[in-house]
């Protein structure tokens, strides 16, 4: 099964997706003068984003969650599915959730492919 992987930004409109997950209630580093600049793609940004309580009991829930739905629409024989994180403007919080993802399922042995619609947009 084809998974892919969105990252955007709620400013610049709704995702396409099988699954959509909104992160905005995750610490934005938009408002750090120091992290503003780079994107979750940096592990200092991905670290700010993913290292707290909130960030940690998200993807301890999302795992078992994600694992569930991924097992059954694979029984069903589905070809692909499309899954969404969204964060306001697509360039920190949604982008680190999505490289997690993209490493969490990889080491699952799910390829993904990943895309990150708005990280460049201000």
């Amino acid at each position: 099964m084809k998974i892919s992987l969105y990252s955007f930004g709620f400013k610049h409109g709704h995702a396409q997706a099988d699954l959509v997950w909104d992160v905005r209630f995750l610490p934005n580093p938009f408002w750090v003068p120091e992290l503003k600049p780079f994107t979750g793609k940096e592990s200092q940004v991905a670290s700010y984003v993913l290292n707290n309580q909130s960030a940690l009991r998200f993807l301890a829930l999302l795992e078992p969650l994600l694992t569930f739905l991924l097992d059954e629409y694979d029984a069903r024989g589905r070809e692909s599915v499309t899954l969404a994180v969204g964060c306001t403007g697509g360039k920190h919080r949604s982008v680190a959730v999505v490289e997690w993802l993209r490493a969490w399922l990889g080491q699952q042995g799910r390829p993904t492919e990943t895309y990150h619609r708005d990280i460049d947009k201000d």
